[in-house]
């Protein structure tokens, strides 16, 4: 059956939206007005210990400003987790998931122990399929201790992204069986997008880069679900400091809504998010009706993007 083409805006309210979250979310919404696609808008608040109080209210008056709208929404996950459960129940019956107990820090000692020199900037560690337990439950059971572990099978994973092109992944020999339930009786991130985006309609995902090899995993989850079709991937590149590394507080207040107060228009910034999408001719100020009328997917640039100290001035040269 042919879903009707839809998007998600997903922010995380673990901390205020900076530039390279905010062109992330401007793309999304000009190629969902520029090809027909509603947006819905979801919260994705089961972080838990990094939310923090009043970032929703924060980020949705940042959209806002910035004229990024939606059509459904917002939808809060921790509103409700009996679909999380409902899909640990089947993936349990199955005997495609199983408890672990294991911490971060027990698998990181243990990878170590396994290697000559320590793996510099590896930030997840594979979980090998031997320790695996022989026999794996076929009962959910949400009150354990334990993280639940999705036991990833050898298969290779192809599809067609709409900004990285085509991609091979094998989950099972690069991150092993990862966590799909927390010991917090929380899904995590994996199964959590997955049965959102199955049961809200989502068709056509748009994000970060940095989330790439998430689509591998993810993909392995709806087969196991049964989850028909697949959505469409578009992985974005990101905005990085001069160190190469992601945007953040270490390269100084980024944050949108710190623009806003100290009298930067919205405009200047959507100019600036334009000018780093590929955008030809762009003007000091743009709106975002403006920036979805003349962005072209095809001159997104396919590198990431840096933010330069000079970028800093030059939105403030401009001020309400």
């Amino acid at each position: 059956m042919q879903l009707p083409a839809k998007t998600r805006l997903a922010p995380s309210p673990t901390g205020a939206l900076h530039l390279g979250n905010i062109r992330t979310f401007l793309v999304n919404w000009a190629l969902a007005r520029q090809r027909g696609w509603r947006i819905l808008l979801r919260i994705e608040d089961l972080d838990t210990p990094r939310v923090k109080s009043g970032v929703t209210e924060s980020m949705l008056g940042t959209l806002e400003a910035m004229g990024i709208t939606w059509d459904e929404g917002p939808l809060v996950q921790s509103s409700d987790l009996e679909p999380y459960r409902a899909a640990m129940r089947t993936l349990a019956g199955a005997g495609h998931t199983y408890p672990s107990s294991e911490s971060r820090a027990e698998l990181e000692a243990r990878a170590q122990e396994a290697l000559s020199a320590p793996q510099e900037g590896v930030s997840e560690v594979r979980y090998p399929a031997e320790y695996r337990p022989a026999a794996l439950p076929r009962i959910f059971e949400d009150a354990s201790e334990a993280n639940w572990r999705f036991a990833a099978s050898a298969e290779a994973v192809d599809f067609d992204d709409g900004v990285a092109g085509p991609q091979r992944m094998t989950p099972a020999e690069t991150i092993g069986d990862f966590v799909i339930w927390t010991k917090r009786h929380q899904p995590a991130y994996q199964l959590a997008v997955v049965v959102d985006d199955a049961r809200q309609g989502i068709t056509h995902i748009v994000r970060g880069n940095d989330l790439l090899d998430s689509a591998g995993r993810q993909i392995l989850l709806q087969r196991a679900l049964g989850i028909r079709p697949q959505p469409a991937y578009f992985h974005l590149p990101l905005v990085r400091g001069e160190d190469g590394k992601r945007l953040a507080k270490r390269h100084g207040d980024t944050r949108v809504e710190s623009y806003l107060r100290a009298g930067v228009p919205p405009e200047r910034i959507i100019a600036l998010i334009a000018r780093w999408s590929g955008v030809e001719n762009v003007a000091a100020c743009m709106t975002a009706s403006e920036f979805a009328s003349a962005f072209q997917l095809a001159k997104l640039p396919a590198h990431d993007v840096v933010f330069h100290p000079s970028d800093d001035v030059w939105l403030k040269e401009r001020k309400r």
